[in-house]
């Protein structure tokens, strides 16, 4: 049985891989863009202003500019904290290798000593992306660094007397860049993908002890009942025997021979029962969303406060069965404690959806998020406890918790978006999207 759960739990891992691996967030790809705008804009200005270098300034900062407005665009177009898909990841990245190389043919091509940079953005795609995406990034850099082998601009040099490099040592620069590009994304990529192995035997670790917790507590639950239900099924089974010996022949007969013959076949159900390891039964694998959400709030129900549902269909006579993942529960049920926790009076628990997605929201009525923390909420050990603005004091000790429940649901396929309720109305909104093919129950 362990064998065949480590090779269930390996073959969601395989699944859980194609689907998460190769993902980047968008704040990551930026704050590096914005490294590279300083570092680029303080080499333009070093060598145009200070050394008097001959340089192409308008076209250099042109470039930089570009990358400026792409980053400005990012961060008021998309959430900070979104992860990118991995085709995205690839777009950006080739649009900073790019860039990177339009500066340097400006600049004296492979002779320019900041040439080696190129490496950078490929051992970014090697440490985040996809196999096939890394070697898209591979292959453009190559093609770069060999494009700029071979046309450039001169190198900024002192106009009195220029500096030309002999064409094999141009050459011997490129392959150098060459082979440290393919060898440093190959470490990056081996490197990533050995950690993932690792966290990937961890979670297969705790999934067939979950399992076989799950296992022992059927088993004891099977002992127990045998052993409560023995006793009493006993003395059934001796009085029916009785009936059966004493009673004359007719109607009173044949009932207490039914009753001995049930007792018998209980008795079978019972010593089966206890001999079973694990026993699926599809009334505990389903069931409607309604029922799924008030089972994620009723372990954390108070007294004082209500918690309302809101269920709207997308007819009247619409019922839609979905999975029943613990997943799903925990990460429900930790948005609706932490709800509960700061509500005044109420928390109101919506779902909605059509034939794409699946749509719930957890909304109380207390204060909301703090302004401060809610772009970077759902990271791990992100906290107000004790520090932050005036306000941040709303909502304490949101750390490993949120960060554990968001990364469940996503698990599940959902997408996690926190907020606040516009004004004048106060209160944190937790909104879960999935699609209806990740939650939905299909015979």
């Amino acid at each position: 049985m362990a064998i065949s759960e480590a090779i269930k739990a390996e073959n969601n891992l395989k699944t859980t891989r194609m689907e998460f691996s190769g993902r980047l967030r968008l704040r990551t790809l930026v704050a590096l863009r914005w490294l590279a705008i300083i570092g680029q804009s303080i080499a333009i200005i070093v060598v145009g202003f200070l050394f008097h270098f001959p340089l192409p300034l308008a076209w250099c900062f042109g470039a930089v500019a570009v990358s400026s407005w792409i980053n400005i665009i990012l961060a008021f177009a998309l959430p900070s904290q979104r992860l990118l898909k991995s085709w995205e990841a690839t777009t950006q990245i080739s649009f900073d290798l790019l860039q990177l190389t339009f500066l340097l043919y400006l600049t004296g091509g492979i002779t320019n000593p900041f040439s080696v940079l190129v490496i950078a953005p490929a051992t970014i795609a090697a440490a985040t992306l996809r196999p096939r995406w890394v070697l898209f990034i591979v292959i453009l850099a190559m093609a770069c660094v060999t494009f700029l082998h071979y046309n450039a601009m001169p190198l900024p040099w002192y106009q009195s007397y220029g500096i030309e490099l002999p064409q094999l040592y141009k050459s011997g620069l490129a392959i150098g860049i060459i082979i440290g590009l393919l060898f440093t994304t190959a470490y990056a990529f081996r490197v990533s993908a050995e950690e993932m192995r690792l966290a990937d035997a961890l979670i297969a670790t705790q999934k067939i002890l979950a399992k076989e917790q799950q296992l022992a507590a059927v088993g004891g639950l099977a002992a127990a009942a045998a052993h409560e239900l023995g006793t009493p099924l006993a003395t059934i089974q001796l009085t029916s025997k009785e009936m059966v010996r004493d009673l004359k022949s007719g109607q009173s007969q044949e009932d207490a021979q039914l009753i001995y013959e049930q007792s018998l076949r209980c008795r079978d159900i019972l010593r089966n029962l206890s001999l079973q390891k694990y026993i699926s039964d599809p009334t505990v694998e389903k069931l409607p969303i309604g029922q799924l959400l008030q089972e994620a709030a009723g372990r954390h129900s108070q007294i004082d406060k209500a918690v309302l549902f809101d269920i709207n269909p997308p007819s009247e006579d619409a019922v839609l069965v979905v999975h029943r993942m613990p997943e799903v529960l925990y990460g429900l049920g930790n948005f609706i404690e932490n709800g509960l926790q700061y509500a005044k009076e109420k928390l109101i628990i919506r779902c909605m959806w059509n034939n794409r997605v699946i749509e719930v929201e957890i909304v109380d009525d207390g204060r909301g998020f703090d302004p401060d923390i809610l772009p970077r909420l759902g990271e791990p050990y992100v906290t107000t406890r004790g520090h932050g603005s005036s306000g941040a004091q709303v909502r304490e000790g949101m750390g490993l918790g949120f960060f554990i429940a968001k990364t469940l649901l996503e698990r599940s396929g959902g997408h996690v978006r926190f907020g606040n309720q516009a004004s004048p109305k106060s209160g944190a909104i937790v909104r879960v999207v999935w699609s209806r093919d990740d939650l939905e129950y299909k015979e």
